[in-house]
């Protein structure tokens, strides 16, 4: 078992930027992948990023592609996603996951773990 808790969010102006960090707890020993989502109401959860264990692997969504960077510390078991040049329209409850593989994946359905999720507004 897994436990992952989010920090980091908050409001700020487009253009601003914010970095989330995801700390995991319980079997850290284990060597999973990690993934950010996001869900903006009235919407589905969509696929942020996600890193392999190794942090030899990264994928991004084409929305945050070149804005937003995913990294790893494992001996911290922490998860960081730093957002730079937000926009309103990345405002959303920002949730990380992780996944019993060591592979990356942007599938919502290879995800064990999940975390609460923080608030992320973007202002116009």
């Amino acid at each position: 078992q897994v436990q992952l808790i989010e920090s980091g969010g908050g409001l700020v102006q487009a253009g601003g930027s914010l970095r989330l960090s995801c700390a995991a707890s319980g079997d850290t020993s284990s060597r999973y992948a990690m993934g950010w989502f996001r869900q903006a109401p009235g919407k589905e959860r969509e696929f942020v990023a996600a890193i392999s264990w190794s942090s030899s692997t990264t994928y991004y969504a084409n929305s945050v592609k070149g804005r937003f960077t995913i990294t790893r510390d494992n001996a911290k078991s922490t998860l960081y996603l730093q957002m730079n040049s937000l926009k309103p329209e990345d405002t959303a409850v920002y949730v990380c996951a992780a996944d019993r593989t060591y592979l990356a994946s942007r599938d919502v359905k290879n995800y064990d773990y999940w975390g609460q999720g923080t608030q992320v507004t973007v202002s116009s």
